[in-house]
């Protein structure tokens, strides 16, 4: 017997696996900014029907990492210069008032363990890009989940995945991986002192630092110049 409400459920699980799945096509650099997302092909690709890869679309475009476009498709976002500075800003303020917040939880593990991560990057950054990311990545994760905000911690996640290319490129700007980790240092400097204000002051200046690398690789030749060298095919990102 047809049960509509079990058949829902089963929809819904569908569209949750298969959003997850696409996201992280899109976020490893299995598409390009601007390329078209060919429904029936996702479709075989996962052995289900067009409905649920719809659905699941529908939902990555509210999250701005998809964009549907009437009578055309649905495209991996790209993310304009002036976008990208205005994300930038408002994860300024986020990591800040994240590292805020850390200053009052942090516990001598949690030192340990940024310090840990402090110099597995000092080696990395001495080797490649693709070696220090990573680690780059566990460190924002560290200070945001030692926030204790979870809606918080959901927010900033959303503006890394939007920024991830631009982030990544832009760390090779200024100095650097060096320079980035060395502004590693003085958030965990000022998380030792337990100042909430220059906890906050040392992240925003961070992620604004992170802007201004950004905006040097589109002065040196735009965004779509880096999303074709080959290197890192990521088509949106953090900062």
């Amino acid at each position: 017997m047809a049960n509509p409400e079990l058949d829902i459920l089963r929809f819904q699980s569908i569209t949750s696996v298969l959003r997850t799945e696409i996201e992280h096509l899109v976020l490893s650099g299995s598409f390009r900014s601007g390329d078209r997302l060919n429904e029936n092909a996702l479709a075989a690709r996962f052995n289900v029907s067009r409905g649920p890869i719809r659905e699941a679309c529908r939902a990555l475009a509210e999250t701005g990492l998809l964009e549907l476009i009437p009578n055309r498709g649905v495209f991996v976002r790209t993310v304009t210069r002036d976008e990208a500075g205005q994300l930038y800003d408002l994860r300024a303020g986020l990591f800040g008032l994240a590292a805020r917040l850390a200053s009052m939880r942090v516990s001598d593990d949690d030192f340990a363990a940024l310090d840990d991560l402090l110099e597995r990057m000092e080696v990395a950054a001495g080797q490649s890009i693709d070696r220090y990311y990573p680690l780059n990545l566990q460190f924002h994760q560290k200070i945001l989940a030692l926030s204790g905000n979870d809606r918080l911690i959901d927010e900033c996640k959303g503006l890394i995945k939007e920024l991830h290319l631009f982030r990544a490129r832009g760390l090779l700007q200024g100095g650097g991986l060096a320079v980035s980790n060395a502004e590693h240092r003085t958030i965990v400097d000022a998380l030792r002192t337990r100042n909430e204000v220059a906890s906050f002051e040392a992240a925003y200046r961070h992620v604004q630092n992170a802007k201004a690398r950004m905006l040097a690789v589109d002065e040196a030749g735009g965004f779509a110049a880096l999303q074709d060298d080959g290197h890192s095919r990521i088509a949106v990102g953090s900062s």
